[in-house]
């Protein structure tokens, strides 16, 4: 069963990251669109954080809850990665994913032929900086799932070295 688990929590890094990804790309090969393209661009994104995002998220959290509670895996490494989880969960369900609605509604609102309005662009910065805010949490929860380190900790006295 752990091993399903660890598949599950595999599957569930592809969806999170890969919808991610998706995001930054999208945004970087559009630049400043026009209301039409905006509409298209976040009407994506925010189908795409219901669909990628948000259940990849939760089924790494749940993965790793379930490591801790019913495996009752206590290192270090699991620790760090639940709290930087955490901050990641707050920031996508609080943050982030409520942004999205306002920002198609402001692009719906404009001309689809202007240049989207400067309360979007207002909108559309204050999104990328919690989302840059997530970098940082996002690499440690990866590094500490692909490596799990001691983080201090001894090694058993059989343990080999990595």
């Amino acid at each position: 069963m752990r091993k399903v688990l660890d598949f599950i929590n595999e599957i569930a890094g592809i969806l999170y990251v890969g919808g991610i990804l998706s995001h930054i790309v999208i945004g970087a090969v559009i630049g400043a669109p026009d209301g039409a393209t905006a509409v298209t661009v976040y009407s994506y994104k925010l189908t795409s954080a219901y669909i990628l995002i948000l259940p990849g998220l939760a089924l790494k959290l749940a993965c790793d809850l379930a490591l801790f509670f019913i495996w009752k895996e206590r290192a270090r490494w699991l620790i760090v990665k639940l709290a930087c989880q955490a901050f990641l969960a707050v920031n996508a369900f609080v943050f982030l994913v409520p942004m999205m609605p306002d920002l198609l509604a402001l692009a719906e609102a404009g001309d689809p032929a202007a240049p989207v309005s400067d309360a979007f662009h207002a909108l559309e910065a204050r999104e990328a900086l919690v989302g840059m805010s997530n970098v940082l949490p996002l690499v440690t929860e990866l590094i500490m799932g692909a490596f799990k380190p001691r983080l201090g900790q001894k090694a058993s006295s059989g343990a080999v070295p990595a």
